[in-house]
Order: structure tokens, then sequence, then C-alpha cells
């Protein structure tokens, strides 16, 4: 039907019932017809609206009490905060999680339903039915708190002019929380995963004298060094989405969209990661442009590393570090806040637990990982015989005294949990030699003759991907951005640019406990490089309880250095080209048992493509800004000779004390 045949019917349908209807007679006010009186309040009640101003909702079947407050810093700014109390909670210690990802969101948004488990996730439901207050925080400049948003807001200091911080926001809020919510018992815990962990170990500098508890998850602790911007110098580009969004609006509401269905297509059509933010509109962010600015490891992130400000003065509050074993986001800071705090002042208040999980997995179900199945629910094991039995030795009213060991780890492998004193069990003091024709020897260096080195050609038009294609860009439906540290690397072994060494067939158990260093000597035709190291274990060629892992190659740790930075992190040099120098990467912390029947692999590429940005192997002086020109493709080298003898040095721990 057209649109004038549709205003003729109606029409004709108007003067139908402007003719046929009886016309309306108002009752008469005179009229004692109680039905007047009726009319005249529904007239008024119209008037005033259909919502009233003061609706107070019957949560009587609820499980919990949901309340809502602005609590007032220092400076006069308000933070929104919601607090959530189990029925009935007396006494009750509180939980404080402050986030940039929305406290509503974090707490059901009030609409979840009448169970604490319908509106927060596992771990945080569980402490509530364990008798805690939930208190989720949006941090300053977020969602609904107001003041001015930083990423990372830096402490007090050169590179924070203003006077409060995360530090002194945490510390007015718990003096707030424990005036006025007086369900609790006055004793408070931080608790937070990825940024809302960073917030967490923030709660720990100048601490409020009622924080007796920390659990920092997977924190971003250093995000020069290995956590989310750069890792050894070497741009995320695969990050770049989450700056966007996390800092266009204050609501997050900026969503980022990719111009092609593979972020390796996104990202090598713009060339550089300067030049693709320009693209995008990003030169308006402020922490974009810091980004930019800050290529090498300066005083702006030196500065801002919490493991560094953390070891500048006692720890007083007893603290559980937790890190994942295949982070691929902040796989760096729970181990270097570790390593930071060892012989310091109050280390002794200092806890690790090291789980198989990968970022924040350790909050709700963790019985699989990719295609690694644990045969139980890590998630919960961990949380039922560790962190609650450590929250509530600190924060319950005569908490007794938590069985747990200074450093509770997993030992993939074996899967079995291990209750140890200190981390790492064993320093990297064990070598594994790369030897000719691609083969690998366990503490013997490779004898004179053959080879003495092998080669590949590294083109920037062709990067080595860091997953098999398509690359989904990290948080987008159906990204499998999660699990890609435990990806087959069978697709990049199958690439002519990337070198592969492999042992012989294990005949006994070997434990690694600790931290790997690479040890390179390597020559490239360019004047700048990067080198990517990989430890694999390689599965026996059948696997009759799991066929789809015959063959499998599980990468159990791996990164990436930035060749500029190889002598001085803070001040880049340009790589002498065609000379051998020598690059020396440490690896992620791992726990790992490469069984009998299982071989070690090395791998070795020089890109990483689209998880960081393409080094042009032409040494320019901010590669954010690399013009296309610059990249061009190299003749890379890897030594292996007397003298020259490339490896992993291996953490290693004798068998006859591993557990059983």
């Amino acid at each position: 039907m057209t649109r004038c045949a549709f205003r003729s019917l109606l029409a004709a349908g108007t003067a139908l019932l402007l003719t046929a209807a009886p016309p309306l007679v108002a009752p008469s006010l005179a009229d004692p017809d109680p039905a007047g009186s009726k009319i005249e309040r529904a007239a008024a009640a119209q008037a005033g609206g259909d919502i009233p101003g003061d609706f107070k909702p019957v949560r009587d079947g609820f499980d919990y009490t949901r309340r809502e407050a602005m609590i007032p810093m220092r400076d006069g700014v308000k933070l929104f905060t919601v607090i959530m109390i189990p029925k009935n909670a007396a006494h009750a210690p509180m939980m404080l999680d402050r986030t940039p990802y929305s406290a509503d969101e974090l707490t059901g948004s009030g609409h979840g339903g009448p169970l604490l488990r319908q509106n927060l996730f596992p771990a945080y439901a569980e402490l509530a039915e364990h008798g805690y207050i939930i208190v989720a925080q949006d941090v300053r400049g977020k969602y609904g708190s107001g003041g001015a948003y930083t990423m990372n807001r830096p402490v007090r200091g050169p590179l924070n002019s203003t006077q409060t911080d995360n530090p002194t926001d945490t510390y007015d809020t718990i003096s707030w929380l424990v005036k006025n919510v007086p369900e609790s018992n006055g004793r408070v815990g931080t608790i937070g995963t990825s940024y809302d962990g960073f917030t967490s170990l923030m709660s720990l500098i100048h601490p409020n004298p009622a924080l007796k508890a920390a659990v920092p998850m997977n924190p971003m602790v250093d995000t020069w060094k290995g956590d989310d911007w750069f890792h050894n110098g070497a741009f995320r580009e695969e990050m770049m989405s989450y700056v966007y969004e996390q800092t266009a609006a204050k609501k997050s509401d900026q969503n980022w969209f990719a111009l092609r269905y593979d972020d390796y297509d996104t990202f090598l059509h713009y060339g550089s990661a300067g030049a693709f933010g320009t693209a995008m509109g990003m030169d308006q962010l402020p922490f974009w442009n810091r980004l930019k600015q800050h290529p090498a490891y300066d005083g702006f992130w030196q500065n801002q590393a919490v493991d560094r400000l953390l070891a500048q003065a006692p720890l007083t509050v007893p603290t559980l570090l937790v890190d994942s074993q295949w982070d691929q986001e902040d796989i760096y800071g729970a181990p270097a806040v570790w390593r930071a705090m060892q012989g310091k002042p109050g280390a002794d208040n200092l806890y690790l637990v090291m789980g198989p999980w990968y970022h924040g997995e350790e909050n709700k179900d963790a019985s699989s990982l990719g295609e690694l199945d644990w045969g139980e629910d890590t998630g919960r094991w961990f949380r039922e015989n560790v962190m609650i039995p450590f929250l509530d030795a600190h924060l319950k009213d005569n908490g007794k005294p938590a069985d747990i060991a200074r450093v509770t780890s997993y030992t993939s492998g074996i899967d079995q949990w291990q209750r140890l004193s200190h981390w790492p069990e064993a320093e990297p003091t064990t070598p594994l030699y790369l030897e000719a024709k691609g083969g690998l020897s366990l503490g013997t260096a490779p004898a004179s003759g053959g080879e003495a080195f092998d080669q590949y050609v590294s083109d920037p038009a062709k990067p080595v991907t860091y997953r098999a294609r398509p690359n989904r860009a990290p948080y987008v439906k159906g990204s499998t951005w999660r699990t890609w540290l435990v990806d087959d690397q069978r697709f990049a072994a199958a690439r002519p640019d990337v070198l592969v060494y492999e042992s012989a067939p294990l005949d006994k158990p070997l434990h690694l406990a600790g931290r790997p260093l690479a040890d390179l000597f390597a020559s490239t035709s360019g004047t700048d490089s990067d080198w990517v190291v990989k430890l694999i274990d390689v599965y026996p060629d059948i696997v009759p309880e799991k066929p789809t892992m015959g063959g499998f190659q599980l990468p159990v740790t791996m990164d990436i250095l930035r060749g500029r930075y190889r002598d001085d992190p803070a001040h880049p040099s340009p790589i002498p080209a065609n000379k051998v120098v020598e690059y020396k990467l440490p690896l992620t912390d791992i726990d790992h048992v490469f069984l009998p029947g299982h071989r070690i692999m090395m791998q070795i590429q020089s890109s990483w493509f689209p998880l960081y940005d393409r080094n042009p192997q032409t040494y320019v002086p901010n590669i954010f800004d690399a013009p296309p020109s610059a990249y061009v493709q190299t003749t890379q080298r890897v030594f292996h000779a007397p003298g020259e003898e490339s490896r992993i040095e291996l953490p290693v721990v004798p068998w006859t004390n591993a557990p059983q």
C-alpha cells in the first residue's frame, strides 16, 4: 500500500468515526454521583505522572541488600560505590574491588535477581556466601564516579602533581566504609583482577589501618617490561582496541570497529601502529599519545613500575599474589612483585599462587584450558583451599591461622598442586643448546664442525602470525584471545621464517620450575630486529587417551625482545649489520614437567604479528612513526658454534626431589 492510499483510508475512517459516534458529555460537577470524585482523583493522579518519586521495592525474598553510595574523597570528588551485604550479615569483613569497568556491572546492575549468585561472578559470590560484604567502586573518572580518569594513575610525585592517587582514594574509601557500614567488623581486604589487581596493589602503599589483607590477581605491574602495552620494548598492537574503548569515553561506550574480519589484514594494511592509530582517530586520546612518546623504558615507565614502588617500603599488609601461567595479558606482574619483595622488610607477609589459567580464569570454572583438561576445577580448588582460608585468617573475627604454603603452584604435565616454601624452585643454570640440523642438547655444548648457524629471511610484508588465522580482535565474539597461549604451534613450525629445534624423546621426566633465560647469538642484515623465543612441549605422535593431542606442540613459555633495547632498555641503539650480537631474553615463569616420550622444542622467529607491531628492521628513532620505506627484508642468522652457543638456560628441579 502506498503512503497516499494509507492516508486516504485513514481520513475516511476518521470521518466515519466523527459522524457515527455519539457526543461525549462531561459529568456535571453538581451531580451527586460519587463517580465524579473518582474522576477528579484520577485526573489529579495523571497530572503527577505514573512514576512515583519515592518507590521502595520489596526485597524480602532476596539473600542480600544492595546499597549505593557516593563516597567523598579528600579533594571533594565523590566515587560511585555499590555495597552488597549478605542477608543477616553481622560483624562481617568487607572485600573492596576498585574498578574501571563499572561497579554497577560488576554487581549485577541491580537487576540480576534475588540471589547473590545471580549478581556476582563465582569468586565473589562464594565470598559473599562465606560471610563477606562485597564492595565495588568505580575508580576516579570512570562510569558513576567524579573526577578525571588517568590510565593507571601514577602515585603522587613527578608523574602526578595532584594530591590524590589510587592509594589515597583507597584510603579514604576504607575510612568511609568502616564508619558507614554497620554490618561490618571494621576489617577490609582489597581484591581484583587485571586493572583491579593493580588497584589492589596500590592499596598497599601507605595503607589504611583497617586494611588487613589484599588479593591482587593477574595485576598490571610493569606495562613496558611484560604486561599490557609492551613486552621488552615490542608494542602490543592488539591492545589498541582496549586503549581506545577505555579512554575515549567515561562509560567506555565508544566501540572499536575493526575494518576487516582478520586483525592480521587490518594492521598490515595501515603499516605502523602510529599510522593505524591516526586513521582510527586515536591521536585525540592523551594516553595513546603518551604511549607513542615513550617507546623506551625511560623514567615515565620506571617511575610507575609497581614492583619498584612496593619495594621502597616494608610490606605491612598480608598479600596473596595470584599469577596465571598462561596469562595472555598480564603474565609478568605477579612474579615481578614477588621477586622485588624477596629479602625486603615485610616479605613474610607475601604469598604467591601460580595456577594453570588464562587471564582471570581463577575467578570461575577452571577445569580446562584450550585442549588441556586438568581433571578438576582448579579455580574452585584455589578459592576453597587457599584464597578463602587466607582471607578468613586475616579478616574474620577470631580468624584461625591458614594452613597455606608460602607458594602454591600448579605443576602442569603431572597436573598437581604443590606446596612450596619459595619461588623459583630452581635458577636457570642448566643449558639447552641449539645444534646443527635442528637438534637440541641438554647440558652438552655442541661440538665443532658442521654449520655454524641457521638462517631465514624475515619479511615485514609477510610477518609470522601469533596464532592460526584468522586473528580476530581480542574482545569480539568468536575470538580465541583467551587461550592463544596454549595454541598448537604447528602452524608456525611449518613456516620457512621460523627456526625449529627439537630434542630426542625424553627417557625420564624433566621438571622446570622457575624462569628460563634465552641466550641467543644472532646477526641480522638490517639495523634493528625482534627476536621471539618459544619453549614447547611436543607430545608423542599418538596419544591413545586423547587422539587430538597426538604431536601437539604445547607452548610452555615464550616471549619477545626488541633488539634495539638489547644493551639498555632506556637508551635504544642500532644493531650493527651482519655482526654476531648476544641477546638475553628472560622468559615467563613456568612450573611444568616434560614427560617421558615427549620432546622439547625451541622455535625462533623475528615477528609475532599482529600481537606485536612489526619491527621495520631498519633503525628509526620511533617505530610508531616508521615510514613504509623503512620496512625491509633481512637475513637473520642464529649461531650454535663454539663460543657462540645459542641456548636456553633452564630452571631444572632434580626429579628425585620432584613430587610423585
